[in-house]
């Protein structure tokens, strides 16, 4: 029977790389696919892993009709075997209500991807629409790490190196790589709760103060 699957897991946890990895494995068995993607680190229509693997993919831009364009591509004389959707947290609640309808009307199995929480720990509406309709939900195996060693459960954003819980809940950015940048980092919840990121930490480990001083 096919399903409605969705793939989640924070920040650095392979969702990327198993999306494309679940393409090749049935691209090798002769099946062809749609991958749909949006706004993904390597640019518009691309889906990309950490690992620097690349395929180009369908860009589900706001207000698009999902299963529309499944079935043009149908109507068109093209074939789909599957369908993939990476970033499927940046989706809209109807496009997730047409992933589900691709898999109900079309008999296609759909595979989404996505983190489940924002920098805020609140659900992305795209996510909560997944969880309320996938036939499965699969946490990804791979564990992201904290700066601390700790299982990373929580994504965190900063802005000019300091972790803000504020602000607009999609703002496209990466890894952190500059002090004036938008960055993303995992953090367990302890440090996300405190707000302590892997610079911070690293600072507060160097300094004197770190533990309380207790004279006799």
């Amino acid at each position: 029977m096919p399903e409605l699957v969705f793939f989640s897991g924070t920040m650095d946890c392979g969702k990327s790389t198993l999306a494309l990895q679940i393409a090749h494995n049935r691209s090798a068995r002769g099946l062809q696919g749609l991958i749909f993607t949006r706004d993904d680190r390597a640019g518009e229509g691309k889906l990309s892993s950490r690992l620097g693997l690349v395929t180009d993919a369908v860009e589900a831009v706001p207000g698009m009709d999902v299963y529309t364009y499944v079935v043009d591509q149908l109507s068109q004389g093209g074939r789909v075997d599957y369908v993939i959707v990476d970033e499927a947290q940046f989706l809209a609640p109807a496009q997730i209500d047409q992933l589900a309808r691709v898999v109900d009307d079309l008999g296609l199995d759909v595979f989404a991807f996505g983190i489940t929480t924002d920098f805020r720990t609140k659900l992305f509406p795209g996510s909560r629409r997944l969880i309320e309709l996938a036939d499965r939900l699969e946490t990804l195996q791979v564990e992201a790490m904290c700066w601390c060693g700790a299982r990373a459960t929580h994504n965190a954003r900063t802005v000019g190196g300091e972790m803000v819980v504020e602000g607009e809940q999609v703002v496209v950015g990466d890894v952190i790589g500059s002090a004036v940048e938008v960055g993303y980092e995992v953090l367990c919840r302890r440090h996300h709760r405190r707000r302590v990121t892997s610079a911070s930490g690293r600072a507060g480990a160097l300094s004197p103060d770190v533990l309380p001083v207790v004279s006799d």
